[in-house]
């Protein structure tokens, strides 16, 4: 189930950029008006993985500041990693968001989101949109987005499900990876991952 939850949020997160990239908007009327379209995007592609791919590949990167996602979960390690190993990073990061994103598709089509309200970040640069979602017959689920103000508008850098950090689950992963094989080590499971998935679709 927490794996199902963690699809969940993809589908939300991941698609929202794609309907609001460039949004101005302050981040709890982002949420809101993706919360909206988001799921009308996916009733109505669900049964063209292609479409939506390409529609993710095309329109999220505006919206999730995958960089610094990146650097987040690869944590103490970051600055280890060579110039290419960071883009080869970034690359990778982004790909496994995606297609995890596309395996949840039909899942939650029928979910519904309320956003709760925000509140102030670490910084003045930075908000947190409280949300829930909502799946007939079973139990709320706490969503939170963190964003960041940046010259190209609000970024999301951090997504929380029931309290627990997106980044934060990875970077345990990551670091018990490149303890044991190195950044190049991460770099191919995630690329092998990766490659896995899309043969499969």
């Amino acid at each position: 189930m927490k794996k199902m939850k963690w699809l969940l949020v993809l589908v939300v997160a991941l698609v929202s950029g794609g309907v609001l990239a460039a949004s101005n908007e302050a981040p709890e009327q982002i949420v809101r008006n993706v919360s909206r379209d988001v799921l009308d995007i996916i009733k109505k592609n669900d049964k063209d993985t292609a479409k939506v791919r390409d529609l993710v590949d095309s329109r999220v990167a505006p919206l999730a500041d995958y960089g610094r996602m990146t650097k987040l979960a690869v944590g103490r390690y970051w600055s280890t990693a060579s110039a290419e190993q960071q883009q080869a990073l970034i690359r990778e990061f982004r790909q496994m968001l995606v297609r995890t994103y596309l395996s949840a598709l039909t899942i939650y089509k029928n979910a519904q989101v309320e956003v709760k309200g925000s509140r102030a970040g670490n910084s003045s640069d930075e908000m947190n949109v409280r949300s829930e979602v909502n799946l007939a017959g079973q139990k709320p689920i706490p969503l939170d987005f963190s964003f960041e103000k940046t010259d190209a508008g609000w970024k999301v850098y951090d997504i929380s499900v029931e309290g627990i950090s997106f980044i934060n689950n990875h970077r345990n992963q990551f670091s018990s990876i490149i303890q044991k094989e190195g950044i190049d080590g991460l770099i191919k499971q995630l690329s092998d991952r990766n490659t896995g998935i899309a043969s499969s679709k």
